[in-house]
Order: structure tokens, then sequence, then C-alpha cells
């Protein structure tokens, strides 16, 4: 089988990152920041819609990206969890109105990560330097947000878990994407963080010749690998968010006020 990639391209003036040949039947993609219609700090396709950008702007930038995934038609689907930087995984197995307003209510109470089997229910969730990662599998998808928190709680290998169980595979089944996020050489935590991540993780998680810099995604990495996930099927290719803010938004190398792009996904 061909090995997964991720390939940068542009739909409808929008920039992806994505695996085109739609692994398990999935679509899905990292969006860029630009396509979009909203103005300085938020500019231009912020999908975020908790950083204070103008709602309208933001449902605009919304409709751009969906229809530059073919999902304009069940656009009014979309489900999107209010993220705390926990491990809650939220599953969406209907696309029902009944289940999809319950599966709303779960994700508005607060959750990191949104399971769904059900064909034709979009996925949505929001980043600026934090982890996004989508898992595909025969007959199901994942989309998880893992900042310093959700990592160290392995959210994305409880969200491998929960996968497996609903869409009746096992974790070497799944092909997982680690999309743009804050990469180790631009991410400087405290030695105490550091140290308790070499404690779960190992001293991979320190990148080399500094003095606490920490690599998010080689726990992310470790973590899926332990729960069973192949590490061949693990995509991690994307640039840093921090030095590439022409592309990515980022909280920390733009002060806290920023715009949002997004792990987008559906069936």
């Amino acid at each position: 089988m061909e090995a997964p990639s991720l390939s940068r391209y542009v739909e409808s003036g929008v920039t992806l990152l994505g695996d085109t040949r739609r692994p398990n039947g999935v679509t899905f993609a990292f969006t860029e920041r630009t396509g979009g219609v909203s103005s300085a700090p938020y500019a231009s396709l912020n999908l975020g819609s908790r950083c204070g950008d103008d709602p309208a702007r933001v449902a605009e930038n919304r409709a751009r990206a969906l229809a530059a995934l073919g999902a304009s038609a069940i656009a009014d689907r979309l489900v999107e969890p209010r993220q705390v930087h926990g491990d809650e995984v939220v599953v969406v197995d209907s696309a029902s109105p009944a289940a999809l307003e319950q599966a709303r209510g779960l994700a508005q109470a607060g959750a990191d990560a949104i399971v769904c089997t059900a064909p034709g229910v979009p996925i949505l969730l929001c980043f600026a330097d934090c982890v996004p990662i989508v898992l595909t599998a025969p007959g199901g998808f994942a989309v998880v947000h893992s900042g310093w928190r959700g990592t160290l709680a392995r959210i994305g290998a409880k969200a491998l878990s929960v996968l497996c169980e609903r869409a009746g595979c096992v974790p070497a089944d799944v092909t997982a994407y680690v999309g743009p996020h804050v990469s180790g050489n631009d991410y400087e935590v405290s030695p105490e963080l550091l140290a308790t991540f070499e404690g779960e993780f190992g001293t991979m998680v320190h990148v080399a010749e500094t003095v606490s810099n920490l690599d998010l995604s080689a726990a992310i990495r470790c973590a899926l690998a332990q729960a069973g996930a192949d590490p061949a099927r693990i995509v991690d290719t994307c640039p840093s968010t921090v030095s590439n803010t022409d592309r990515f938004y980022s909280y920390r190398a733009e002060g806290g006020l920023c715009g949002r792009h997004a792990a987008i996904a559906y069936l």
C-alpha cells in the first residue's frame, strides 16, 4: 500500500494540507490562514468563533473552507466542540437531527476530540500552535486537539481507542496525520514541565542541544505507537506555526491575538 502523505494544494482560493486520496473514505484537510475575509489581526481565513473576530466573517470563512472540501451541502450538520485542553472524547454515530443535537450538547460542554462514524457530518476543531491530529480508519475518523495538557493526558491515544471500538477496527488499521503546530525548536518550556514529559514519554521529547525545548509531536507519536498504531502510518511533516505566520496562526508568535486555522474532516 502506498505510504500516507500530506499535500499542499489550493481549492477555490483556500490553501489546504491534506491527503487527497481520501484514506478510508475520509475527506479531511488542515487549513492555512489565507483565502478568507477577516481583517487583521485575524486575516484572513480565521475559522475560530471564540477569538474576537466578527461572527459574520467567521461564518463566511467557514463556508469557504467547507466548500473547498466539497462539504457545502452538509455544512448545516457541522459539529464543533468547545475546546478546553482536556481529554474528553465525544462520539458522533448518526446524522439524525436528534443525534446531532445530543453530540453538539456534549461537545459544547467541553471536549478536545470528536470521533465520527456517521457519513455526511463535518467535524471542525481550531488551532493556533496546539497540535491537530486526524485519525482515519475503515468506517470512521477522529479529529483531535492536543495541547501540552492533552498530550500529557494522551488524548490522541484515547481517541484512537474510542475510534477503533466504534468503527470495529484495530489500531494498526488507522492512519494518523499530525497537522501544523509549534515545533520543538520553537517551543521552550519550563525545566519542570520538560522533566514531566521525559518521565512520561522518554528523552525523545527533549529537542537535542537545547535547554528545555519540548517536542509535542514526538510525545504524540510515542503515545499512538504504544496504543498500537503503526509508526509507518503516522504522518508528521508540517512546518512550525510559530516560524510560519504567513501561512498559519500562532498564539505564541502573535502575542495571543490572532485567528485560528482548523482541521476539518467528514466521512
